[in-house]
């Protein structure tokens, strides 16, 4: 087959796929571009979000008040100074954080135990009186130390701000991170290691936060694990696999697919969009994430 006929049949092909509703194959051929995209029609059978982060260069005034356009309900990783700012545009803080979290220094070394518990319980409180419901922490990285020790070391520090935030309304959620290519030596790196831990604390308001991007890097199987341990999870991310770029079709992951899942568990938190944006209309990028996700 020519290139040209090869190109008019991937063209045909995919073109096909759309009106099935079938993943499309153009992405072998199709270069990623941002889209006109009307936001005013969304589902919303999930709570829509972005991470901070990835927006820093637009003012979180500015940030806020597109967010809410767009349709956004909360924005994911801000800090308290921050917290005013987008209530002002009708969103919430949909996860906490401060200076002090720390991905490598975290709960499963006793000798940060002190410093995080009298750091976080003042977090814990002021999230609670603003009424956010989620604040997020990290085991910290290995450093040589076995599974069971890093169980053991995490249940004792987390305990005490476990019980102190159950009483004001507030889950602590760790993040499961890829310790292959972001997050090297990361502890809580498989969704089965962070389940445990969530069994050992023995507390219903310790949660997951289950980073679709991190996961996919270290297990796949994304929406296997998701049924099958849904009920651990309250917080979700997004991400594009490789690169941490944009969910379209120019990565491997289908997320329509993922989302429909997490949906289909009864779940009512946050999905969080927390790719790098490549297009120079970062919020055109943002849409395109919000759409795709509004299953």
């Amino acid at each position: 087959m020519s290139k040209t006929n090869r190109r008019s049949a991937i063209k045909t092909m995919a073109m096909g796929a759309g009106v099935l509703g079938l993943s499309p194959i153009i992405a072998l051929e199709a270069e990623a571009k941002p889209t006109n995209l009307n936001m005013k029609r969304l589902k919303n059978n999930i709570k829509h979000s972005a991470c901070r982060w990835c927006y820093q260069s637009i003012p979180l005034e500015e940030f806020a008040k597109n967010a809410a356009e767009i349709g956004l309900k909360g924005i994911d990783l801000l800090k308290p100074e921050e917290w005013e700012t987008v209530e002002k545009y009708g969103l919430e803080c949909s996860m906490a954080t401060d200076t002090f979290a720390n991905i490598e220094n975290g709960f499963n070394e006793v000798k940060n135990h002190k410093h995080l518990q009298e750091s976080y319980m003042p977090l814990i409180e002021k999230a609670s009186k603003h009424g956010i419901k989620n604040v997020i922490v990290f085991s910290g990285n290995r450093r040589g130390m076995d599974d069971e020790t890093g169980f053991k070391n995490c249940v004792t520090g987390l305990k005490p701000l476990l019980e102190y935030a159950q009483e004001r309304n507030v889950n602590l959620v760790m993040e499961l991170l890829n310790s292959k290519v972001d997050h090297h030596d990361y502890m809580c790196d498989h969704t089965e290691w962070g389940v445990e831990l969530a069994k050992r604390t023995e507390m219903p308001n310790f949660k997951l936060l289950y980073d679709v991007y991190h996961m996919q890097i270290m297990e796949g199987d994304v929406i296997a694990t998701i049924r099958k341990h849904h009920k651990y999870i309250n917080h979700y991310h997004t991400g594009g696999v490789p690169g941490r770029n944009e969910i379209n079709d120019s990565q491997e992951l289908f997320y329509p697919a993922i989302i429909k899942a997490v949906i289909e568990t009864g779940f009512d938190g946050y999905l969080a969009q927390e790719f790098i944006p490549t297009y120079d209309d970062q919020l055109a990028a943002l849409k395109e994430g919000i759409k795709i996700c509004d299953v």
